[in-house]
């Protein structure tokens, strides 16, 4: 029986120190290279996600230095959308390389720009908490402010200001459907990248909102919508911890719904790290009663051995 796995990988997966796009293209090589034994001699459809902040960020860079009535910068929707395309267009090359360093050249690859719907009406519109971009000064922040009066900017954690957008939950996948048989047929697909293109419903179709969806919380509902029998969300580290970082740091292996939320509830998880990542695994478990696995790239062959890093399951 074919094993069906969605795999979320992190935007920092792919930003290096050198943020140029053949840089880029190596880092994703190498991830390329690091996820084929999911798929190698296994029964296994892997469909990929993954995360786009920093590249994001740096696209909001170009866009403002180049801003002009002739020459526009783009809304957060469409900057969104064009760091998908980009990504998947890399992601596709880099897994053709490596299937075909494998042996595996029949498997077809593809990656899809997806829209997810999001709830116009959803509180985090109201309350922008998604820090984007690069870092400002106090003196830069009152230049932002006059040029872009509708900017939200937070003062983050003593190392300056960001703009923050909203972070509306994702609901469902317009591209769903269309998305089921490709991986139906072995189609090693890329899609909701950054989390998709937020859109919400309007008279006869969907329209874009300035916002960005949370990578993690996206690839549950994907993993939901498309009947994956596993979420593997991949971080910096093999396994989830509590009191992390403490001289009585527990490492956490197989753990359940209940445990999870009950070290939510003691604030064990950071919010901008950590815990987004055990919500997200939390939500597919509870949807599908089907577990979730946080661990690291580099982990990813022992988790297929062994099944290590930390598994949430239902009960």
């Amino acid at each position: 029986m074919v094993r069906r796995i969605v795999v979320a990988l992190g935007g920092n997966a792919i930003l290096t120190d050198d943020p140029s796009a053949k840089a880029q293209e190596r880092a994703l090589d190498e991830t390329a290279e690091q996820l084929i034994p999911l798929i190698k001699d296994n029964d296994v459809h892997m469909v990929v996600t993954h995360g786009n902040g920093p590249q994001v960020g740096n696209l909001l860079l170009q866009q403002l230095a180049a801003d002009s009535p002739k020459n526009p910068a783009m809304p957060l929707d469409t900057d969104v959308a064009m760091t998908e395309g980009q990504i998947g267009f890399w992601m596709s090359n880099a897994f053709t390389k490596a299937l075909n360093k494998h042996g595996m050249g029949q498997v077809p690859v593809a990656a899809v720009v997806t829209r997810v719907v999001v709830d116009k009406n959803d509180p985090a519109f109201e309350n922008p908490s998604k820090p984007i971009g690069p870092f400002y000064n106090e003196a830069e922040v009152a230049e932002l402010k006059a040029a872009h009066p509708d900017w939200q900017m937070v003062e983050d954690a003593g190392r300056g200001y960001r703009r923050v957008v909203p972070s509306p939950k994702p609901e469902r996948i317009v591209e769903a459907e269309a998305i089921a048989p490709m991986i139906e047929a072995g189609v090693l697909t890329t899609v909701s990248g950054g989390g998709g293109t937020p859109v919400v419903e309007v008279e006869g179709g969907f329209e874009g909102v300035e916002a960005v969806i949370d990578k993690d919380f996206s690839a549950a509902r994907l993993a939901e919508l498309v009947a994956a029998d596993d979420l593997l969300i991949l971080t910096a580290v093999d396994n989830v911890y509590v009191n992390f970082n403490k001289p009585d740091q527990k490492k956490l292996e197989t753990v359940t719904i209940a445990e999870a939320e009950g070290y939510i509830a003691e604030g064990q998880f950071a919010k901008g790290s950590m815990l987004p990542k055990v919500q997200a695994a939390i939500n597919f478990v509870k949807r599908t009663g089907r577990p979730a696995t946080i661990t690291s790239l580099e982990n990813v062959e022992d988790f297929i051995a062994n099944g290590t890093g930390t598994r949430i399951v239902k009960d």
